[in-house]
């Protein structure tokens, strides 16, 4: 296990989620438990746009369950679905709610862990997908509002061997969403193993600047 990476700072978050989450692919997402330290590569992310999307948890205004996403950058939000967990990493400044979802990871450190955890030995088995992702990390609705810039117990660092050369990055719709489903808002490595989701059908793309 090599030394841990420092975390990502509260200004790398501070941005508008289509930034970040474009930015938050080739970073590495750390777990520090009793159990031991698991981590990976993130492959695959999702941006919601706040009020303006009809599709983020945030587009009808603050509640108990969203208001991680009203407050600072930088923070965790974790929510909910079918008994299963999603985390997202809450965008630009305070009041203004935005996220991204993080929905894949290649894991890299602590795979017998992940398996464990998983109950599966194969390694697209564990981190491809948000649900599993999360169970993978041993993350629950109770990390909701974690500050992802304390570098301890769960943060995204900058790899400090990046690879030598990217792949791709395309541009597709989110998955899984019933409004704004159109939105081509998903950004994930062309053609990755881990990467969760139909994986011929893609077309390598830049997002306009």
């Amino acid at each position: 296990m090599p030394d841990l990476p420092p975390p990502l700072v509260r200004e790398f978050y501070d941005r508008p989620p289509v930034v970040v989450a474009q930015e938050l692919l080739g970073k590495l997402l750390w777990r520090e438990t009793a159990e031991g330290v698991v981590g990976g590569r993130i492959v695959e992310t999702e941006a919601y746009l706040g009020g303006e999307d009809p599709a983020a948890h945030s587009y009808r205004g603050k509640n108990n369950r969203n208001a991680v996403m009203f407050g600072p950058p930088g923070f965790l939000y974790v929510y909910s679905i079918h008994s299963r967990y999603c985390m997202n990493a809450v965008t630009e400044e305070e009041h203004k709610p935005t996220a991204v979802l993080i929905r894949a990871c290649e894991p890299l450190f602590g795979v017998e862990l992940m398996q464990r955890r998983r109950g599966k030995e194969r390694l697209t088995d564990l981190t491809t997908g948000p649900a599993r992702l999360c169970e993978s990390l041993a993350i629950d609705r109770r990390w909701n509002g974690w500050d992802l810039t304390h570098g301890k117990e769960i943060w995204i660092a900058a790899d400090p061997n990046p690879l030598s050369t990217s792949p791709p990055v395309v541009v597709t719709p989110r998955i899984g969403v019933t409004s704004a489903k159109d939105e081509r808002l998903r950004f994930c490595y062309a053609e990755h193993p881990f990467v969760s989701g139909p994986k011929r059908l893609r077309t390598p793309s830049i997002w306009p600047s």
